[in-house]
């Protein structure tokens, strides 16, 4: 009943946001996907950046079409982490396109059947979310030879004057995506500007600076490292999966704050996780 529930809030209020002129959020309530163009003015090459739940592929194949044209397809698809809220079209759009899946290689067990997450931890915070999030499949996924690690070096295949950033806590490959010409960061789950944990704050998706998700965040020694090495970035826009963008004075204030009072913000009160480290 519980992963129908989430599902069911996932599409109830489907919309896509242009942040900016070469990136399009399409936002599922409970979680954001991205769209990145990387063609300079031309809408021929672009590339996917997570790709929601199991009922997301419809309305990304739709935007898809609508934002680059018929029988277009992303030159990859990025993964900041295999969670099932960023993983559960990959196989479906993966067959649809037949294109490379690229995420951290620490992550890739996680998406070629080789190793599973723990168990979300429902009581952390009494969140409803963390509830219902316990009756998705925790097991991983097989992508066969479509997964492969991103690059050594930082790059992300597909996405020119991008680097991606290993930002552990929430898993231990998760990833954030930086532009340095414009201080552009796709943070994945690494902070939140939403309480995922609350069911009123993600349908109301109402302001909050938040940490990872707080139900399936395993290690809150390296989480909170990797938000003090994002906010050391000094981007000037963000775009979290679990939440609004944040830009500009607002989003450093934030962040300065989350790492400040991290452990009253970030860390829960009460759950399993808590003390992993």
């Amino acid at each position: 009943m519980g992963n129908k529930l989430v599902e069911g809030l996932s599409t109830m209020t489907t919309s896509s946001l242009q942040v900016t002129p070469d990136i399009l959020v399409l936002q599922f309530t409970i979680v954001n996907v991205f769209m990145v163009n990387t063609s300079n003015n031309e809408n021929d090459k672009w590339v996917l950046v997570d790709t929601g739940l199991e009922n997301s592929a419809e309305f990304i194949l739709q935007s898809a079409e609508k934002q680059f044209g018929k029988d277009s397809r992303p030159e990859a698809i990025i993964l900041t982490h295999g969670h099932f809220d960023h993983v559960g079209s990959v196989i479906k759009l993966t067959k649809h396109w037949d294109v490379p899946v690229y995420i951290h290689e620490l992550e890739l067990s996680y998406i070629t059947g080789k190793k599973d997450y723990p168990l979300a931890d429902p009581t952390v915070d009494n969140g409803m979310v963390a509830k219902m999030s316990t009756t998705f499949p925790h097991t991983s996924i097989d992508l066969g030879n479509h997964a492969l690690a991103l690059p050594s070096d930082g790059s992300i295949p597909g996405m020119p004057g991008w680097k991606w950033i290993h930002t552990p806590g929430h898993t231990e490959g998760h990833i954030s995506l930086f532009r340095e010409k414009d201080r552009v960061l796709i943070v994945g789950d690494a902070f939140s500007t939403v309480k995922q944990e609350s069911l009123m704050s993600v349908l109301t998706q109402s302001e909050q600076i938040s940490g990872p998700p707080k139900y399936l965040t395993t290690n809150w020694n390296e989480a909170k490292k990797s938000i003090k090495h994002l906010l050391d970035l000094r981007p000037l826009l963000a775009i979290p999966s679990h939440g609004q963008p944040m830009e500009g004075e607002e989003l450093i204030r934030h962040l300065e704050m989350l790492v400040n009072d991290f452990d009253k913000i970030a860390k829960p009160k009460q759950g399993h996780f808590v003390d992993i480290q």
